[in-house]
């Protein structure tokens, strides 16, 4: 059945991937009223996320950030179909970035450095940093149940050299490239909601407490690598701009879950800069409610 539904599947996503952005993008609308108005993807959960991180806005201001976000969210899902027919040249005009020298400086150092960042504005594009760096590009991923798809994603995020490790495999093959000297770059998506039973910290965000996960911090503290986050901005239809952001220098010295809470505190600041570009169909805040004990009583940050 995997392999009818990726046979079935493939030569449409193919053929997106050949189409000039014009067309993309006519195409994105066309799914964002699909999506939107007749199926109503998710749209239960987008509002209630919007309702709990901006009980201060109205209604009518919580719809217009909503519009706006399946729009976004419909054009970022063609613009990773498209990743597999864009060019070198196209995907670097298109995703540039503003302070490169601060890589570049920690390189001329042998420092490995540790992208984190969020869902948010285009995290797919990112992989194509991987051109302008002399580390060796690593990304942790979740693995796709589909075994093709799976095979298709890592086609996909690899064309630009970086290679993807599963998280379950991550710390085995970050320490062994560690011990081998290998200078590093790794990428990790950080604002995910863990599983309850997992959880080791709970903090809070946007206003709400919620388990954290801690996987990014825990592995730059093991390997000595210097965690940087990477701030996105979507600058227009297609085009987006990075910006380089150290949370620790030494972050083996820091206190535990410190540099975790720095990168939620970046990733707030992007969102409330333009919230649009969060993707808000994830249920981040569905353990709101299961604060344990030794948490409880911790005080929310003010906004």
């Amino acid at each position: 059945m995997q392999l009818t539904i990726f046979i079935l599947a493939y030569p449409l996503l193919w053929l997106v991937s050949r189409l000039p952005f014009k067309l993309i993008y006519l195409l994105s609308d066309g799914v964002y009223a699909l999506l939107y108005h007749l199926i109503g993807y998710r749209k239960k959960v987008v509002r209630s996320n919007l309702a709990l991180v901006f009980p201060e806005k109205t209604p009518a201001e919580r719809l217009v950030i909503e519009k706006k976000f399946y729009k976004h969210m419909c054009d970022m899902f063609l613009e990773m179909i498209k990743t597999l027919g864009i060019s070198k040249k196209e995907i670097q005009k298109r995703f540039t970035v503003s302070n490169f020298e601060l890589i570049h400086g920690l390189e001329e150092k042998g420092t490995n450095t540790m992208l984190m960042l969020p869902h948010y504005a285009s995290w797919e594009w990112v992989l194509s940093l991987n051109l302008q760096i002399q580390s060796k590009g690593y990304g942790i991923y979740q693995k796709i149940e589909n075994k093709y798809f799976d095979r298709l994603i890592r086609q996909i995020r690899g064309k630009f050299n970086t290679t993807l490790i599963s998280t379950r495999e991550s710390r085995k093959i970050l320490k062994a490239a560690k011990e081998s000297n290998e200078l590093l770059m790794v990428g990790i998506i950080s604002d995910q909601s863990p599983m309850v039973s997992r959880a080791k910290y709970w903090t809070d965000f946007m206003g709400i407490v919620v388990p954290a996960h801690v996987g990014g911090e825990e592995i730059c503290k093991a390997n000595d690598i210097v965690p940087v986050y990477l701030k996105v901005k979507k600058k227009k239809r297609g085009y987006y701009e990075g910006t380089f952001k150290i949370l620790s220098e030494n972050p083996a010295e820091v206190e535990n879950y410190k540099i975790t809470d720095a990168f939620l505190r970046e990733t707030e600041k992007s969102i409330r800069e333009a919230p649009e570009y969060y993707f808000w169909t994830h249920k981040r805040w569905k353990h709101r409610n299961k604060v344990p004990l030794e948490f409880q009583n911790q005080q929310v940050r003010s906004k």
